[in-house]
C-alpha cells in the first residue's frame, strides 16, 4: 500500500534534516529496475502515486508529460526512460517523487520508494569515470550501506542539463 507523503520541506515529512559534523548526509532511496539510487532528501517536496500526465506534443521520450500539483504545473519526467531501462512498465507501486530544484518543481517517475539512510562521508566512494560518451556528469558517487550499493545521483545536475531539456540554462 503506498502512503503519500505530502509537505514542503523534508522536515515537514518528519524527517531529520541536519548534517553531522562528520560530513553524513540523508538520502531518499528509490528502485529503477533491478537497481537502487539515492538523491538528497533535502530536494524532496513530496512522493505521490502515478496518476495520468497531459502530454505535451514535442517533448522528449523520458518527458511524460505535465501535471497540475495545487496550482502549479509540474513537468514529470521518467528516469526510467531517460536511463534507457527495458520493461518499463507502471504498477501500484509505481511513484512520483515531487522535487524542488533551482526554485522549479519537476517531478520523476520511479518504480518504488525504498527510505531515508543516512550515508557519512566513509560509506560513499567516488562514481567511476566512463567515457566521454556515456552522460555520468550526473552520477555523485557510489554509497554502500551493509550488501546494499546506492548509485547516488546529483539530481539537480541531471535534472538541468541541457539533454533533459527542462531549462533554457544549465549546470555547469
Amino acid at each position: 500500500m503506498l502512503q503519500q507523503i505530502t509537505g514542503s520541506s523534508p522536515a515537514a515529512m518528519g524527517v531529520d534534516v541536519a548534517q553531522d559534523a562528520l560530513g553524513a548526509q540523508e538520502f531518499l532511496t528509490f528502485t529503477l529496475g533491478e537497481e537502487e539510487y539515492a538523491i538528497d532528501i533535502l530536494r524532496v517536496q513530496e512522493i505521490r502515486g502515478y496518476d495520468a500526465v497531459t502530454r505535451i506534443a514535442n517533448t522528449p521520450h523520458f518527458i511524460k508529460g505535465v501535471i497540475n500539483l495545487r496550482g502549479t504545473i509540474v513537468p514529470i519526467v521518467d528516469l526510467r526512460l531517460k536511463f534507457n531501462l527495458s520493461d518499463v512498465t507502471y504498477s501500484e507501486f509505481t511513484v512520483v517523487i515531487i522535487l524542488s530544484v533551482a526554485e522549479r518543481v519537476i517531478g520523476i517517475v520511479v518504480d518504488s520508494v525504498s527510505d531515508v539512510i543516512t550515508l557519512g562521508a566513509e560509506q560513499v566512494k567516488p562514481a567511476p569515470q566512463f567515457s566521454s560518451s556515456v552522460e555520468g556528469d550526473h552520477l555523485k558517487g557510489i554509497g554502500t550501506v551493509d550488501d546494499r550499493m546506492l548509485i547516488i545521483i546529483d539530481i539537480e545536475r541531471l535534472l538541468l542539463s541541457p539533454s533533459m531539456g527542462l531549462t533554457e540554462g544549465s549546470v555547469q
